[in-house]
């Protein structure tokens, strides 16, 4: 479960940006919306990010991919001369002469553990790398790794186990991806890099790759097509069955439909909308998240969906002791209201003149008790809209 990501000089966002999904507990309305532990602290299910177009809010999406992309790759070529990890993954904000180091940090909680890892690198070496479990029982705090320079130092639960290893860390690989690697006793570095690795992170254009659905689709038909078909009828789809065929190597895909006298006609799947192959997309995803109380990030989720279909699949993780979550960044403010979101869901990012992004909270604002986040959002009163000028076209000009 996601507690927090840290991004800092990466893309347009220049200063340190934490997106914090803690709940505020000051805030009482809408329980069903939160995940609750037990402890003193609860989390939110969903967090809705706005903003103009050219803000930055996509950048989020894309720092977490970079976030996730260093820790798998920052070891899969270190002895060979193509492209590293460090130089694909080192952004950092463009309109500055300097060249400081980039710098993520993810706090998450995984069976009764909260952990917080982060490093700071350039497209050269590791400049800083941590590890710290807190026990969520105790409140106990330990640390698991530091690492700062040409140095490494390993709290006293691993200390031994690793020590062995530490000369061989490449400066180019992180000290989580080097010890994943390896069969260890302790499972703390395995157990990390999986659950970060459970942030399903989705782009804009996904319903474009159909390798997800001729990876995925042929088992759920196999499996759970009932379940399918029952969202497919609920979104009003008017699909009513679906199945598929193996030609040589190539999958068809086909869905059902029934005429005025109940006859059946059958239909390829990619003639269907494309707001339909999307949302059978979704469920996908959104299933595999929630069976597996895993994190969901998709760029853009409200492209190509209705708001009614857009807050149907945001409502399927609000099911009761699920810990799933669902990040999305988005333009439409159908939904931003008060009826269905509690104020520290909603987010905004605004980018200055400068070319400086920004992440706030509506939290973070003096909110009236019958205040209308949609209409206040877009009279500029949070910031995240386009600022527009006037313009003229005309003939001949």
């Amino acid at each position: 479960m996601l507690v927090q990501f840290m991004l800092k000089n990466v893309l347009s966002f220049k200063e340190e940006t934490i997106l914090d999904m803690t709940a505020i507990n000051a805030y009482k309305e809408h329980a069903c919306n939160l995940i609750d532990r037990g402890g003193k602290e609860k989390y939110l299910k969903v967090a809705a990010i706005y903003g103009a177009n050219a803000s930055g809010k996509s950048n989020l999406y894309l720092a977490m991919s970079y976030f996730q992309g260093m820790i798998v790759e920052s070891l899969n070529n270190v002895d060979d001369e193509t492209e590293t990890a460090l130089e694909k993954y080192y952004m950092p904000f463009s309109f500055d002469e300097g060249c400081e180091n980039s710098e993520f940090q993810i706090v998450e909680i995984l069976d009764e553990y909260e952990y917080r890892y982060g490093f700071a690198y350039n497209n050269e070496y590791i400049a800083e790398e941590w590890l710290y479990r807190k026990d969520i029982r105790t409140n106990r705090t330990s640390t698991i790794f530091e690492r700062a320079a040409d140095t490494v130092d390993f709290g006293a639960s691993v200390r031994k186990e690793c020590d062995l290893y530490k000369e061989q860390i490449p400066a180019e690989t992180l000290v989580l991806s080097f010890f994943n690697r390896l069969k260890l006793k302790t499972e703390v570095f395995r157990r990390i890099y999986t659950g970060i690795g459970e942030t399903l992170v989705v782009p804009a254009d996904f319903c474009e790759d159909t390798g997800l659905l001729e990876k995925y689709l042929p088992k759920l038909i196999d499996h759970e097509k009932d379940k399918l078909v029952q969202f497919l009828t609920a979104i009003d789809s008017g699909i009513k069955d679906l199945y598929y065929e193996e030609k040589e190597k190539e999958i068809i895909f086909a869905t059902i439909h029934k005429g005025k006298k109940g006859e059946e006609y059958a239909l390829p799947l990619y003639y269907e909308s494309e707001g339909t192959i999307k949302s059978i997309m979704l469920f996908i995803y959104a299933r595999a998240a929630i069976l597996g109380s895993k994190s969901l990030f998709v760029d853009e989720l409200n492209v190509k969906l209705h708001p009614l279909l857009l807050k149907f699949i945001i409502d399927l993780f609000y099911v009761d002791n699920s810990q799933a979550q669902l990040i999305y960044t988005t333009h439409d403010t159908t939904l931003m209201d008060k009826k269905f979101f509690r104020r520290d869901q909603i987010w905004f990012v605004q980018k200055d003149e400068f070319g400086y992004s920004e992440l706030v909270s509506l939290s973070d604002y003096k909110v009236r008790s019958d205040a209308s986040f949609e209409k206040d959002y877009l009279a500029g009163v949070y910031g995240g809209i386009p600022f527009l000028n006037e313009f003229h076209m005309k003939e001949g000009e």
